[in-house]
């Protein structure tokens, strides 16, 4: 493949964590020069790009209230519309999408009928809105057929406040929850959580620790707040993790099934980074998903420079083949003239 140039946009955080200069020197001794955009010098001098990487969920985020976070992104939006060539991985609205826990627990709950053949389900869920939807809360939880414990979730699924979360044990303590949030049925899973690391083509999954088993149905057990991140590190060790009963070693998820699962979801979300958490039901060893991550952190991937590298050169070689199709180029202009749409 001829060289070529990759834009990548991306906190400090996530530029450590992925190691980006080293990747950068990995992808210089196979041709492709990786460049790092700064968000605070026009985007044309920078270029050309011949792809983009980004994680833009804090300016996704914050465009919602904040002028010059807005102005990021409608100048972001604009150098992406004017060199329709440019391949983005990913798309804003799909990363939207993913980043916005009511729409990403929407196309979960869809697996169900999608994957029925696999086993493969996510725990019912409700999408509290605001207060004004509390005195309904403990109605809508008996006939949406939630289940005690219930583990609440704020709807933004990024940020520090994203991994703050409550598992709740009563109709009483429904009070303590605070809108916009998602209810979910917690389901038993022997305190081992499955993360499955989407890069193009290929995934990888990676086990940790996760919450313990808890008496099923409604009881007086205080609301319990925890943080996801640190419950699942994989070096975490606390009272949330350790099991209070010796049970039976669950089996590891179908390597079919999880392969399935990263098929349907690629297609649903129209992504080629993104995260996904799974666990095994106790009682019925069922494929869960509880959870998609958008760009998430690859700890303990094996080969992920490599990984990303074939992702980027496989796009790459779909643009060039499908270049001289006039069909194909008119619906990718389409597509990123609806970017700009959905996401201003």
């Amino acid at each position: 493949m001829s060289r070529c140039r990759v834009g990548f946009c991306l906190s400090d955080k996530k530029r450590r964590r992925m190691n980006l200069d080293g990747f950068a020197e990995f992808c210089a001794d196979h041709g492709v020069e990786v460049v790092e955009i700064d968000f605070t010098q026009p985007l044309e001098p920078q270029g050309p790009f011949d792809v983009i990487v980004h994680k833009l969920s804090d300016v996704i985020v914050e465009a919602e209230h904040d002028k010059q976070s807005k102005q990021l992104l409608v100048d972001f939006q604009s150098y992406v519309s004017a060199h329709s060539k440019i391949v983005l991985l990913d798309p804003l609205p799909a990363m939207t999408q993913i980043l916005d826990r009511f729409t990403s627990y929407r196309i979960m709950s869809k697996l169900h009928n999608s994957l029925r053949d696999w086993h493969i389900c996510s725990p019912p869920y409700l999408e509290v809105h605001s207060a004004s939807d509390m005195p309904s809360v403990q109605q809508k939880v008996m006939t949406q057929n939630l289940s005690f414990p219930l583990i609440c979730k704020t709807r933004v699924a990024h940020g520090s406040l994203s991994h703050e979360m409550s598992l709740i044990f009563s109709e009483a303590s429904l009070s303590e929850i605070q809108p916009p949030c998602v209810l979910q049925s917690f389901v038993n899973h022997g305190a081992v959580l499955h993360k499955v690391f989407v890069v193009g083509e290929r995934h990888f999954c990676v086990e940790r620790p996760s919450l313990k088993n808890f008496p099923t149905g409604p009881c007086d057990r205080k609301t319990i707040f925890f943080n996801s991140q640190q419950v699942s590190k994989p070096e975490s060790s606390s009272d949330l993790t350790a099991m209070d009963e010796q049970i039976p070693c669950l089996p590891p998820p179908s390597t079919e099934a999880v392969a399935a699962l990263v098929r349907e979801l690629r297609v649903q979300l129209g992504m080629a980074l993104f995260g996904v958490d799974v666990i095994i039901n106790t009682q019925t060893y069922t494929l869960t998903v509880i959870d998609i991550n958008v760009f998430p952190g690859y700890d303990g991937v094996p080969q992920f420079f490599s990984s990303l590298l074939t992702l980027i050169e496989s796009v790459l070689d779909k643009q060039a083949s499908s270049a001289g199709s006039p069909d194909q180029m008119t619906k990718h202009q389409g597509a990123t003239s609806t970017m700009g749409r959905d996401t201003m």
